[in-house]
């Protein structure tokens, strides 16, 4: 187990403290950075996959009408 030390505003801290009282604190901020690495990795996936679909519509012109009622027709053959 490591140890880290962050500043905080004062409160941040307080409220932290009231709120988590009688709590195992580190463990609280364990999983507090956990869920933290988490939504910044969803968060650069789905980036990714966005400028992915953005890139594929650039290159890519938008099907007309027809052509997407003509694609549904032939699916249902």
């Amino acid at each position: 187990m490591s140890t880290v030390n962050y500043s905080v505003p004062e409160d941040i801290k307080a409220a932290f403290n009231k709120t988590f009282e009688g709590q195992n604190k580190s463990a609280i901020v364990a999983e507090l950075m956990r869920k933290a690495v988490q939504e910044a990795e969803r968060k650069t996936r789905q980036r990714a996959i966005f400028e992915e679909i953005d890139a594929r519509r650039r290159d890519n012109p938008p099907a007309s009408l027809d052509e997407i009622l003509a694609t549904r027709d032939a699916m249902r053959e």
